[in-house]
């Protein structure tokens, strides 16, 4: 079990400047988070120098407060490698915790900052104990839960595994679960997994039947764009759901919003933990101010409450409005400039023929310092007020006087200068003494154990996968999403494994007709493993377990997992990992990473769409399969754009999201589990790049089938054989419609 802290909760900030972070930690922040200028999730934000963090650190320590690095990006081979000499000065400073994404980036900090607590982001989209639990094990010692969480599964989370919870309660909602949305990636290069989402969910679009029927029509344009989370009304079941740390989104907003925003949330947690017996309201000028300093067509409460809604998305329009409210209207000068003051006492000895002394204390910290020798007064004597007036002149230190008493004799002098030279050099040494406990040393080291890919495998199991990347043909792999699909890929001679996704069936049937399906692979000489669902949730993740005996029954080959909580679900139910295949969302952008999911079991993993050959090429693809055509996912949310624009109705329909060129992306409800698939508009394909594909020696090719009729499926077939034929890169066309993703571009 993972203990809290001293404070019962604590209030979490964000600052995009150096100045954001002082008015918020001044405003009541226990905790600020930002960004230096690489690897942070808004590239476009006015990020931190490493003077700037430094100082950063300084100013917040002195208050007693933490600072929190983000580092929640996906980092490239050449990246990872620059990220120890990045994090250092600050590590040696006294950083208190990185905020990550990149399972690499998880295992470098653990392995070479000993003692620097890691806080697993939003971005690996944990949503469940399963996930929560690995991340522990992996060395995180926070859990950011997903936005999507309702209050119960955020207790179920605490209560399984005792961890640290850190949870938003206030700014803007990404319609996709964060870590799954690959819009802005595909269709404009801007990732927001490398924090530079250009907010595809904030445009324009209507929704389409399969026979090109508007069904959005008079709901509004913005189907996408989600109101801005404001969770105040809920503090107290969030801290009865497990929740320590609340958090606010907003590092690319103004001052006055994150300062404002963060004052009313610390009056609130303040009035709740002081006595949380008492009856817990917001007050109605609470509520306005917190309008007033920015929303999106108002508030929602988020999914704590709810699966989804139409009640949480703007549909008339997307844009962030405040009014000219702000932070200087609810405070004088004075009480500004006394803010982020920390109180100190002291005591100040002056007795003629020996050294001034004074002593200062700040909580449990104490220094004395001694000055020049006092004498006596030849014409006029110090007087108390005099010397109260020059020692309590604290200026720009973070200090001020609660209490100085003074001791002296009547007939003292000691000079002016004197007198500010002590207290200058006692300031500054309390100063560094509050200070000297958060720094840290570091040894020098080496990445030479970096530079050369590793597979960690066994070496029979090297071996074994050398033969198989020497083979011109890597395994031809297919995914199926229809029992047509599935059908005539039994037909092809030249398909090795078969992956069923789990929503083909209805959950009561799944493990009966699975059986069914695996015998006819095995009959065809084929593998068929099952895909697990894109999202794990504890509902989901309970009915897994409970018919697990069924389903291991159905005895398919292995599995296909696409997220955290599978990983340990698998292990917790004893799967040989050697046939679990990782998706392409099991971020394996580095060699560091790829040792992380080998860490934790995940040997076989899906190589990363956003990298281009020349960055694959620089990663061990060993064991690695490579998607040569499919609908790329684009999108996984928690919403359902069906049931927003008119009501729910479960079932197997199919519909298209129309943006404002008229481009149309397929969508796909999966109800089982209560999610929506958006997928790229065109599908990609590598048919045409088959000799760089070879280049990678991967130890299999997938086509993946989403919405194509048995035509289309034997046709994308046919154009496999005559790519296989060619086995070069060729300037052929195989399809009218298609992309080559980021094989070429790659993104920033």
């Amino acid at each position: 079990m993972h203990h809290r802290r001293e404070r019962k909760t604590e209030l979490l900030s964000p600052a995009g400047s150096l100045d954001t972070l002082k008015a918020v930690a001044d405003a009541g922040a226990d905790a600020v988070y930002a960004a230096g200028n690489r690897f942070g999730a808004r590239a476009y934000a006015d990020n931190f120098t490493e003077e700037e963090l430094l100082e950063a650190l300084d100013y917040l320590h002195l208050r007693g407060k933490q600072l929190y690095l983000t580092v929640n990006t996906l980092l490239k081979e050449q990246e990872i490698k620059e990220l120890y000499h990045y994090l250092n000065p600050l590590y040696e400073a006294g950083l208190d915790a990185v905020i990550v994404q990149d399972p690499g980036v998880l295992r470098l900090v653990r392995s070479y900052f000993p003692g620097l607590p890691i806080h697993g982001s939003t971005q690996m989209t944990i949503t469940g104990a399963y996930g929560a639990k690995l991340l522990l094990e992996a060395g995180c010692s926070r859990i950011v839960t997903a936005r999507e969480l309702s209050l119960e599964e955020i207790f179920h989370i605490y209560q399984e595994t005792g961890a640290e919870i850190e949870s938003f309660v206030h700014g803007a909602l990404c319609y996709s679960y964060s870590g799954q949305c690959l819009m802005s990636s595909m269709i404009g290069g801007r990732s927001g997994n490398r924090g530079r989402c250009a907010q595809p969910c904030r445009l324009p679009y209507e929704l389409l039947t399969e026979k090109q029927e508007t069904f959005s029509k008079g709901k509004g344009e913005y189907l996408l764009s989600l109101k801005d989370l404001c969770g105040i009304e809920l503090l107290p079941q969030l801290i009865q759901s497990g929740v320590y740390s609340f958090k606010i989104e907003g590092r690319m907003k103004q001052t006055e919003y994150a300062a404002g925003v963060t004052r009313i949330y610390r009056k609130y947690l303040d009035q709740y933990e002081s006595n949380p017996a008492q009856t817990y309201e917001v007050t109605k000028e609470d509520q306005e101010l917190l309008l007033a300093l920015g929303n999106r067509c108002g508030f929602t409460d988020g999914y704590y409450t709810r699966k989804n809604g139409k009640d949480m998305v703007t549909f008339i329009k997307p844009s962030h409005e405040k009014e000219k409210k702000g932070l200087t209207q609810h405070q004088t000068e004075k009480e500004k400039k006394l803010e982020g003051k920390e109180k100190i006492k002291g005591i100040l000895r002056l007795f003629q023929g020996r050294p001034a002394h004074l002593m200062l204390q700040y909580k449990g910290v104490q220094v004395d310092v001694i000055g020049d020798l006092a004498g006596p007064a030849l014409k006029q004597p110090l007087t108390e007020k005099i010397v109260l007036e020059k020692m309590q002149k604290t200026g720009n230190t973070p200090f001020v006087f609660e209490e100085l008493k003074l001791e002296m004799d009547e007939n003292v002098f000691l000079t002016v200068g004197a007198l500010n030279h002590l207290r200058r050099t006692g300031l500054k040494s309390l100063q560094e003494e509050i200070l000297k406990k958060y720094h840290r040393k570091s040894e020098s080291l080496s990445f030479a154990a970096m530079e050369e890919p590793h597979c960690g495998l066994p070496e029979e199991c090297e071996a074994k996968s050398n033969e198989a990347c020497r083979c011109q043909g890597a395994e031809l792999r297919v995914l199926t999403e229809t029992f047509q699909q599935f059908q005539i890929t039994l037909k092809q001679p030249e398909v090795v494994r078969i992956y069923l996704e789990a929503s083909i069936y209805s959950r009561r049937k799944l493990a009966e007709q699975l059986k069914v399906q695996v015998h006819q692979a095995h009959e065809a000489g084929k593998k068929c493993y099952l895909a697990f669902p894109y999202i794990f949730r504890m509902d989901t993740a309970l009915w897994f377990r409970k018919n697990w005996k069924e389903i291991e029954q159905a005895q398919a080959d292995g599995y296909l997992i696409r997220n955290y909580e599978e990983i340990q679900f698998l292990k917790d139910m004893g799967v040989d990992f050697e046939v679990v295949q990782g998706d392409y969302n099991l971020y394996g952008y580095s060699n560091e990473a790829r040792k992380a999911l080998e860490e934790w079991s995940v040997f076989n993993i899906t190589l990363p769409v956003e990298l281009n050959f020349k960055e694959l090429k620089e990663i061990n693809c060993k064991r690695g399969e490579m998607i040569l055509y499919g609908y790329q996912p684009l999108m996984i949310s928690s919403q359902c754009l069906f049931k927003n624009v008119s009501g729910c109705n479960p079932g197997k329909h199919n519909f298209f999201l129309k943006d404002r060129y008229g481009k149309q992306f397929p969508v796909k409800k999966q109800c089982e589990d209560c999610y929506n698939i958006i997928y790229n508009m065109s599908p990609t394909s590598l048919l045409h790049h088959m000799g760089k594909i070879y280049e990678l020696h991967p130890a299999g090719i997938r086509l993946s089938f989403t919405k194509e009729n048995p035509e289309e499926t034997e046709r994308v077939f046919a154009c496999w054989r005559q790519a296989f034929e060619d086995s070069t890169d060729s300037q052929k066309k195989y399809f009218s419609e298609y992309t080559n993703g980021h094989f070429r571009r790659g993104v920033e």
